[in-house]
């Protein structure tokens, strides 16, 4: 299996379970590995084969542009979810930052991997 990444979007977004994380905007950066099969774009040179990797970070800017959630953990399953079903990836690894959540910390945030159950 081949990777397709995507490393430090940036997005604003309302995120935090703290009354005054409800009244602001903070960014969050996400990373992504995507599963997949990159063989058949390799070799005819067609973005038809491949992931669209501008198509899955305009769709994630604006889902978590838009999203509202309390917990980091929560909008990483999403992302994931979203990359799982609509981009049609076997597999894929979230990296969900928060970077200034906790004085004195440069980072904070969650790592999650999920797959497509085969049926």
């Amino acid at each position: 299996m081949d990777i397709v990444f995507l490393t430090d979007l940036r997005v604003d977004t309302v995120i935090g379970i703290y009354d005054w994380e409800r009244k602001i905007q903070q960014t969050v950066a996400i990373d992504l590995e995507m599963g997949t099969d990159i063989s058949r774009a390799a070799a005819t040179d067609d973005i038809e084969f491949t992931l669209n990797y501008e198509s899955i970070s305009n769709r994630l800017r604006k889902f978590v542009e838009d999203s509202r959630f309390e917990l980091i953990e929560t909008m990483a399953e999403k992302i994931a979810a979203i990359v799982l079903d609509e981009f049609s990836v076997p597999w894929v690894k979230v990296t969900l930052h928060k970077p200034g959540a906790i004085k004195g910390a440069k980072d904070v945030g969650v790592i999650i991997e999920r797959g497509k159950r085969l049926s």
